[in-house]
Parts: structure tokens; C-alpha cells; sequence
């Protein structure tokens, strides 16, 4: 029997590797010690706003009648924000039906200097990373702007709202109906009480706040579209408007200090893209040596900046990229045209403390950390569209992402518009992370319950995998994650066969296969709703496991399969991974799940992200190997639990 673990990892960090940061990146810049809220585009003028908000709920819905957006003296309680309403660190704590939220906060002119404003040509752009579900923006009574859409980031220019030496107030109201169950919403549950596999809602702003000081005309987005075999990255940028006259846009890309190219091109549109040659990969010997993968997190720095006629630079931003292809053939699924097996894991993004907002930036590191050193290689981000610093974390430290969408509960018009229109944002926003390398628009017909007789339904979920296809046709797309596929470049499969020799008898032999997609499926629903022949396809098994081990759970703990002991457990997760980790014929596996979340008690770890089992024992068995743990984390957990080390 395997001892009992004491190494608690949630606030702890477990490993670390080489992966400082360029002299030219500025992304460490917060003085919470965390990266950028957009790590793809990021200056170093910005200020954030997280911190002690006025707030109150607003559950009879009179808040803009009576006018709070110009009067928050009516907000007489105290959130912490970035944290929803519905957890404790927001210092609220109240996870009942509040459909509706206001926030305020004083906008000092302290805050507009040190967001780095200059007074003259500079403006002043207040960012959110994503507020549930929808949001309206006053500053001094006079209304800004809003959005709908609890997953992605907006922003405003509020120049023209500030007083530039007076403190000027800043509202927000959200309206999240938890009710609405068109609204994409993924795991919040539709009942007051968290229950099974579904949580506490998360109202409200979740995401960081920022003002960021900018010129008039700038980069409003970047795109990079690497192409392993041509040796070369496209770039698309956006600017603020068409530029009159014509600008010129230069772009530097290096790795560890070493230039890799320059190139300028001239922009007479809003958008604009070009090609840059990488003149490092016209030695075919040494082409893989600047390739991105989970072993080499390699990543290719990028200084770009827009230029006036003049000579004089307009505005400039650092991003950075990946080099590396993904994709699909001859039955396996492929990084930089090799086959490589996915080992993932399913990861909820959901702390105890905090819901679907991380405790803090470090934890967002913390976390591709403990997955990676539990000796996965990817992890499926589940029915959530994750805070974009934890894809920086993947991208810099070497994590495949399967991206996801938080699904509606219902299929109607309404929701076919929300999820269309959000989807596109997600993956606008999220296409140049080298990490994510599937898109998963639906997950297990959520929001299409009836798509194996509603041509409708069917429908959607084929026009989601084109859609995807249409705005990232460089990834394979999956249209229905684990049954009742339509489309799909990946054949995925749920199956919660409570015993390894079940999950063997399901998938030993390409003839077993077969036989299994032809029937119900492990979860007595078709696999497939577009027939298309077994062989030849990429094949995962993306859930399977979810053996709950709590023994001091209440009795609403939940799970799959339950285990009595820390040896049952061990022996439960180790048959089951072990069946498919060699299994020959499938491409990868997804194994549910990585932490307890709430009464959902299936995680390798509890909720704290504690362990089970010792790491290198949970690492053994996902691997295959008795590989050691990195130097550094066999370190710290030796020190805390010497059956780790």
C-alpha cells in the first residue's frame, strides 16, 4: 500500500525549468508578479485595476432605473475583484441566484499616470478579460459601452471620459441569468445548489481589469500562422483604422538574444499580413532545431512595431510564437508531422477558493506545472474558455491544450447565435498559442441533446466545425468531443468502463473498434451520426477514468467508480491508464480527472491540487516510465514527503 501523500501544491510550485524571458519581452511587468493579462500583445504601459471594488447585488433589478450607473452610493458592500461574487476571495461568498451585479471604482488620475499616459497623442483603452455574462460600462454617469459574452475580453477607449485631474468613477453592471440556459455557460449549474458534475456560478467579472496607455493609431491585434515545412511565420495585424497615409510595419523576430529575421512591409489597410522567412530553417538538417513541442517549449520572440513616413514609430508591441505544425494522417495524430501520443488530462480550471477565476497569477503557472509533472503532455481545458495567461504558461513551458467552449443547455436560435458569435471570439483570440492544437466547439451533445433526430441540431454542429475551419484551418476540429460526432478530424470516445479489462475488451483490436462504433457506444449513444469507416482515422479515448478516492467526502461526493484505499485507488488508476497508454491503435487519451472539484471527487488530486498518490508514483504510471521527476521538484518533494522523491 502506497502511503498517503503530504505535499500540498496550491500554492506551492513544484518544478521550474529554464524559460526566462527575452531582454526585449516586458511581460513580468505586474507587480503582482504575474504575466500580462494579454500575452500576445503586450506593452509595458498598463495599470492594474484589480483590487477593492464597491459592489452589491441587484436581484430585483432596479438598479438602472434608479440610476446607480450615476449615483453608486447605493453600492455599500466591498468585492475583491477579480474574483466572482459567488467565492470566497472575493470576500462576497454568496453562491445563491443573484442574477444581477454592480461594480464601481474611483479612477484616480494616479491610476491614468501610471498607466503611462503622456498627455498629447496618448489614449487611455480600459480592458476587460472577461466579465459573465453581460456587461455595461458607465465612467461619470456617461455610458461607454457593453458586451455580451462571459468567456472573452473587450475593451474601450475612455479618453474622452476622464477628467484629466480629478478622480472620475468608474460602474459596471452584469447580468448573468442563471436561468438562461442559452446562455453559454458551461459547468455553472442551473440549481442554486452545486450537484454531480456541475458548480457554482461565476457572475460577473472573473477575469483581470486593466487601463493600458496607447497611441491613436495602433496594433489592435496580431495573428501568427508559423508553416514548418515552408520555413516561414505569417503575420496578420490590425490596426485602429485604415492608416492614412500608408504606415510601415517592422517586425523582429529572435530566440534567446539571436535575430532570426527582419522585415518591413507596408500597410495601406486596417489589416494587413505577410510572410517572413526564417532563413535558421533552409538547412533541412537543421530544421527541427527551433520547432515548438511539449519537450522543447521553444519560443520565437517578436518585436513589431508601426512606423510613420517620417521615421518616427507610431506604436510597437512584443509578442511571440511558436514554430510548429499539428494535424491528422494515417490513423495518427501528428505534431511537426511526426506521430505523437497525447497523454491529457481533464482540467476543470476550478479553485475552491476562487471558482473559475485562478487565486492568482502564479496559479496559473502552478497548474501547467503539477499537470506536466504528473507526467501528462497535454490537457483538455474543460467546458471553459481559459484565462489567456495560463495558455502563455502552456505555450512557455510546453503543454498541448485542447480548447474548448463552455456549451448552452438548451438548442434554440438564441443560442445557436450566442455560441456562433462567442466561439468566433475564442478562437480569434486564442489561435496564435503554439499550445492549443484542437478546437472543440461541443462537447457530448450539450446544447444539441437531440441531435441524433434533429437534422437542425445535426446541422449546427456541422457548421461549427467548418466555422472553426474557416478561422483556423491549421488545427483538427472536433465537432461533438466523446459521441454523436458529425464532422470530425478526430474520432473521440467517453467511456467509463469501470475495470481495465472492460476498456481492453473495448479497444484491443482495430475489429473491436469497429464492432464498438457500430453499436451505441460505451455510453449507449452512436458514435457517429456521418458514417465514415474506423480505419484510417485518428481514434481517442478523450474520458475515461474518473475514480473517486475522498474518504472524508460528505455524502454527496461523486464520481464513476469509487476506490476504498489509497492501494485501490493506485491499483483502479493504473489498470485503466495502462490499457490505453500502449494501446497501438489510438492516437492519445484523456484521462478525468485532474483535481476534486467541489462534490465531484475524481481527481488524481483534491481540490487543493494535494496528490493522491506521490507524484512520481501518479507520473509512473501516465507515462509508462519510472522516470525521475525534474531536479528541482524531486527536491521540493522530497523534503515535504520523502515516498516521492
Amino acid at each position: 500500500m502506497t502511503p498517503r501523500p503530504t505535499l500540498r501544491l496550491y500554492s506551492a510550485v513544484i518544478w521550474r525549468h529554464d524559460c526566462g524571458m527575452s531582454r526585449s519581452l516586458p511581460i513580468s511587468a505586474s507587480a503582482q508578479g504575474g504575466v500580462y493579462p494579454r500575452p500576445q500583445l503586450v506593452r509595458p504601459n498598463w495599470h492594474d485595476l484589480a483590487g477593492e471594488w464597491a459592489f452589491e447585488h441587484d436581484d430585483h433589478d432596479i438598479g438602472r432605473s434608479e440610476k446607480w450607473f450615476a449615483n453608486p452610493a447605493h453600492l455599500g458592500r466591498v468585492i475583491t475583484v477579480p474574483f466572482p461574487p459567488e467565492s470566497e476571495m472575493s470576500g462576497i461568498a454568496e453562491p445563491g441566484f443573484h442574477p444581477v451585479v454592480w461594480y464601481s471604482r474611483i479612477i484616480s488620475p494616479e491610476d491614468v499616470a501610471a498607466s503611462g499616459l503622456s498627455r498629447g497623442r496618448d489614449r487611455v483603452v480600459l480592458h476587460f478579460g472577461a466579465v459573465d455574462y453581460r456587461a455595461s460600462v458607465w465612467i461619470d454617469g456617461q455610458f461607454i459601452g457593453s458586451h455580451e459574452g462571459g468567456q472573452t475580453p473587450f475593451s474601450f477607449d475612455i479618453t474622452e471620459a476622464l477628467s484629466p485631474q480629478e478622480d472620475c468613477v468608474l460602474v459596471v453592471r452584469a447580468e448573468d441569468d442563471p436561468h438562461d440556459v442559452a446562455q453559454p455557460r458551461g459547468k455553472q449549474d442551473w440549481l442554486e445548489d452545486a450537484h454531480v458534475i456541475w458548480y457554482h456560478r461565476t457572475t460577473g467579472i472573473w477575469q483581470p481589469v486593466w487601463l493600458e496607455s496607447v497611441p491613436d493609431q495602433r496594433i489592435t491585434a496580431l495573428r501568427w500562422i508559423p508553416n514548418v515545412p515552408a520555413g516561414d511565420v505569417a503575420i496578420e495585424v490590425e490596426l485602429t483604422r485604415r492608416p492614412a497615409p500608408s504606415v510601415t510595419v517592422q517586425v523582429e523576430l529572435s530566440i534567446a538574444g539571436e535575430i532570426l529575421a527582419r522585415q518591413s512591409f507596408l500597410a495601406v489597410e486596417p489589416r494587413s499580413q505577410a510572410t517572413i522567412q526564417i532563413s535558421r530553417q533552409a538547412n533541412g538538417q537543421a530544421c527541427e532545431a527551433l520547432l515548438w513541442s511539449p519537450e522543447n517549449p521553444r519560443l520565437i520572440d517578436a518585436h513589431v512595431s508601426i512606423i510613420a513616413d517620417d521615421g518616427s514609430i507610431l506604436d510597437e508591441s512584443f509578442s511571440y510564437f511558436g514554430l510548429r505544425s499539428v494535424g491528422v494522417a494515417g490513423g495518427r495524430f501528428l505534431l511537426n508531422d511526426r506521430p505523437y501520443f497525447v497523454r491529457s488530462v481533464l482540467e476543470q480550471g476550478y479553485w475552491p477558493q476562487s471558482h473559475l477565476a485562478a487565486p492568482s497569477a502564479e496559479a496559473l503557472r502552478a497548474e501547467v506545472e503539477l499537470i506536466k509533472a504528473l507526467g501528462f503532455n497535454a490537457a483538455r481545458v474543460h467546458e471553459k474558455v481559459e484565462d489567456p495567461r495560463f495558455l502563455y504558461w502552456a505555450d512557455r513551458l510546453g503543454l498541448l491544450i485542447w480548447g474548448e467552449m463552455g456549451s448552452t443547455y438548451e438548442f434554440s436560435s438564441e443560442a445557436v447565435s450566442r455560441v456562433t458569435r462567442e466561439w468566433t471570439e475564442v478562437v480569434r483570440r486564442d489561435r496564435s498559442h503554439p499550445s492549443i492544437v484542437t478546437w472543440v466547439p461541443l462537447n457530448e451533445s450539450w446544447g444539441v441533446q437531440q441531435i441524433a433526430h434533429d437534422d437542425a441540431q445535426l446541422s449546427f454542429a456541422q457548421s461549427l466545425y467548418h466555422l472553426t475551419r474557416a478561422l483556423d484551418p491549421s488545427r483538427p476540429v472536433i465537432s461533438n468531443d466523446g459521441w454523436e460526432h458529425a464532422i470530425s478530424d478526430i474520432l473521440t470516445i467517453h467511456d467509463y468502463a469501470g475495470t481495465a479489462e472492460q476498456l481492453d475488451a473495448n479497444y484491443k483490436d482495430i475489429d473491436a473498434i469497429r464492432s464498438l462504433v457500430a453499436g451505441m457506444g460505451p455510453a449507449g449513444r452512436r458514435l457517429q451520426l456521418i458514417p465514415r469507416e474506423v480505419d484510417g482515422q485518428s481514434i481517442m479515448v478523450t474520458e475515461f477514468g474518473g475514480v473517486s478516492f475522498a474518504p472524508d467526502a460528505a455524502d454527496d461526493s461523486w464520481g464513476y467508480t469509487t476506490a476504498t484505499s489509497h492501494e485501490d485507488f493506485e491499483n483502479r488508476v493504473s489498470g485503466l491508464v495502462g490499457s490505453l497508454r500502449d494501446n497501438p491503435i489510438l492516437s492519445g487519451f484523456c484521462y478525468t480527472q485532474l483535481t476534486d472539484t467541489m462534490q465531484e471527487t475524481n481527481g488524481l488530486t483534491d481540490a487543493n491540487r494535494e496528490p493522491k498518490l506521490p507524484i512520481a508514483v501518479i507520473r509512473s504510471i501516465v507515462s509508462g516510465e519510472n522516470a525521475p521527476l525534474p531536479r528541482v521538484a524531486r527536491v521540493a518533494a522530497s523534503s515535504l514527503h520523502p515516498a516521492t522523491g
